[in-house]
């Protein structure tokens, strides 16, 4: 299998979008804080009892990554609603004075708007992080974050994807107003402009030859292994699973091995001494191992991260994969632009 470079002359959409997202962030960032600190001292006024997410596909991975932020960060209660619950089943969920939070790169899909009409309906405080603010979403969500992507053209979500972790982020910090966190937020953009530099092409040779694998993440870095997981399915044609690491040893190891490896991503937090056993054991099994990010222990590839704030980690984790993953994708023969079957806007109901 001829190895595609990472940094090919002539990259893919994709990979062009993917790397804008650092300046997409710093536009987010200063566009957004007056938002978010009026927001925040809405939520602060009047407190909602829990919160409801509401999302789709990659904008799903990012709402998994607010519910970790609002409950461990936040201590709020967060649930997330299937929107097939009012779409299909036509059941209305009591959502009064809860916070609800619609992700959304479109803004289009018929059951992400039925739900979210349902919360308004119903007096939950409804907040819109979209990336196309003409969109119906917005328009049905008191609250609208932008996310700032610009055009994405590839169907593949990057940047987007990004910008939505950074909007989350961005509202428990200033909802929080924990002035560390705030201040770790300021760095994020180059944050990110060093993990699009990081080279994780050590690991291309074993995950091109992968048709099946797990991705292990943990806590606030949970999201983006699922994240990781869909990018590979939808681009490279590789059946991943994201796995939490107190999961994977409940069964599912048993799968892996010489042709099943596994890709742990990490953040130094309170998860690590757990996610370092992991690693060993796995080791000690015989299992591929490719490592990225704080964890520590024998790897068949380890991969360089970027230090950060817990919370940013898993950021740069993604940004630095993104590049990966498109190579995996041409080393495949595939078009990570055009997958088969996929189209930019998913409008389900």
């Amino acid at each position: 299998m001829m190895i595609p470079d990472m940094n090919a002359s002539s990259p893919t959409a994709m990979l062009r979008e993917a790397q804008e997202a650092p300046q997409v962030v710093a536009r987010l960032l200063e566009s957004n804080a007056p938002l978010c600190r009026e927001l925040g001292e809405r939520l602060r006024a009047s407190p909602p009892p829990f919160a409801v997410t509401c999302a789709r596909g990659s904008s799903d991975n990012a709402a998994t990554f607010v519910k970790y932020l609002l409950e461990i960060h936040s201590g709020l209660v967060t649930a997330s609603v299937g929107p097939s619950v009012t779409s299909v089943y036509e059941a209305r969920p009591r959502m009064r004075d809860a916070l609800f939070l619609a992700v959304s790169q479109s803004g289009r899909s018929p059951d992400i708007l039925n739900l979210a009409q349902a919360g308004r309906d119903d007096g939950a405080l409804t907040v819109a992080l979209v990336n196309d603010t003409t969109s119906p979403l917005a328009s049905t969500c008191e609250v609208v974050l932008p996310l700032h992507a610009g055009a994405e053209k590839s169907v593949a979500a990057t940047k987007s994807f990004i910008a939505a972790l950074a909007a989350g982020l961005q509202l428990v910090a200033h909802w929080s107003q924990d002035q560390e966190l705030l201040a770790a937020l300021d760095t994020l953009p180059d944050v990110l402009a060093k993990a699009a530099a990081t080279d994780w092409s050590a690991a291309l040779p074993a995950l091109s030859d992968a048709d099946n694998l797990f991705v292990v993440g943990r806590g606030v870095g949970f999201a983006v292994a699922q994240e990781a997981a869909l990018k590979l399915k939808e681009t490279s044609g590789v059946h991943a699973e994201a796995m939490s690491a107190a999961e994977l040893m409940h069964g599912p190891w048993t799968l892996a091995g010489d042709h099943f490896p596994i890709l742990v991503l990490s953040q130094r937090d309170e998860t690590l001494s757990g996610v370092n056993d992991l690693v060993t054991k796995l080791d000690e099994q015989g299992v591929p191992v490719i490592v990225a990010g704080a964890a520590e222990g024998r790897a068949s590839v380890a991969l360089p991260g970027i230090e950060a704030h817990p919370y940013l980690a898993p950021i740069a984790l993604i940004q630095s994969f993104y590049p990966l993953v498109n190579a995996i994708a041409l080393a495949r023969g595939r078009n990570p632009d055009s997958p088969p079957r996929l189209r930019k806007v998913t409008e389900t109901v």
